[in-house]
């Protein structure tokens, strides 16, 4: 059930980023309290944490180098990343154990990038709705766990 909701509220995050790049901010949160309810039916608690912490260090740092790179481009931050894209990676960090999370993080940028490249094609629009489509990535994930055993996404 938990899977069900987690997945409903990613593809809301993909309607919306993709619509109107703007989402619900309160969406960010569900989406890390399920993912952590997922987390919390399969593995001990001390184990979470772990994963949850480290998760949001690898973020964090890679928010800052994002950080860095803007200022040193001399370009406003909040003009190349967006706040909801912010929260999803925070947020996003309650999923999975670190390895399997940093391979999937890694796989939904460049599954970002691609799709964007092909859309843009279509579209006026020259923002991207990162969120939206890291959303749509981690929801197909979630969505393939249905048909397959997903524990080794958990493993430590």
């Amino acid at each position: 059930m938990f899977k069900v909701i987690l997945i409903s509220l990613l593809f809301t995050v993909l309607y919306q980023d993709y619509k109107d790049r703007l989402v619900h901010w309160f969406l960010f949160p569900l989406i890390g309290v399920f993912a952590f309810a997922i987390q919390y039916l399969l593995l001990p608690l001390h184990l979470i944490l772990l994963n949850v912490g480290t998760n949001l260090i690898l973020v964090l740092f890679l928010l800052l180098v994002c950080y860095a790179y803007t200022k040193l481009r001399k370009i406003e931050f909040r003009n190349s990343f967006g706040l909801g894209d912010v929260l999803f990676f925070i947020f996003i960090s309650f999923t999975f154990s670190t390895i399997s999370f940093l391979v999937l993080f890694i796989f939904s940028l460049c599954f970002s990038l691609l799709l964007h490249l092909v859309l843009s094609q279509k579209s006026k629009e020259k923002t991207v709705p990162l969120a939206g489509y890291m959303a749509l990535f981690f929801g197909v994930v979630y969505g393939f766990t249905f048909f397959c055993e997903s524990n080794f996404l958990y493993a430590c």
